[in-house]
């Protein structure tokens, strides 16, 4: 990191801030083109679960790429200034790389739908065998992670 005084070191607090933020951005590539896709997720013990339906774009990609990098970032406020050069934003991120991969395994995926249902609602809610079935789980495990904030 260019500006060592920015950056956050302790793991601690870089899972507060992926605990504090309300959704995760995650970013793909397809033939050298980036794409990237705001979900919700569950976060435990150093990896990332995210649900999708069983098809769409980002599966697509997944499937023939799964090196990924993902951020959150909360706190946000702007800081004015006289002069438009000066003005700035106070901030707190996180961003990561791991790989993905598509999980089959009906614990696996009890375990991420909990942890998604828990971060969202708060408690456990019902869902079908039909539903958890038809349901496509992402999984990350968090190879390398840093965080940086600004004005805080």
């Amino acid at each position: 990191m260019r500006r060592k005084e920015k950056e956050i070191t302790d793991k601690t607090v870089i899972e507060s801030i992926i605990l504090s933020s309300f959704l995760c951005r995650l970013a793909l590539s397809e033939d050298n083109h980036p794409y990237i896709v705001p979900l919700c997720f569950g976060y435990e013990d150093n990896t990332l679960y995210f649900h999708s339906a069983r098809e769409g774009k980002k599966l697509d990609i997944l499937r023939n790429n799964n090196n990924i990098c993902f951020e959150f970032d909360i706190d946000h406020q702007v800081v004015e200034a006289e002069d438009a050069c000066g003005c700035s934003m106070n901030y707190r991120s996180v961003i990561g790389f791991g790989n993905a991969s598509i999980i089959d395994d009906p614990k696996v995926k009890i375990k991420a739908i909990n942890a998604i249902i828990q971060r969202y609602a708060g408690k456990p809610l019902k869902y079908t065998k039909a539903k958890l079935k038809d349901t496509v789980i992402i999984m990350v495990e968090i190879e390398g992670i840093t965080g940086k904030k600004s004005g805080y």
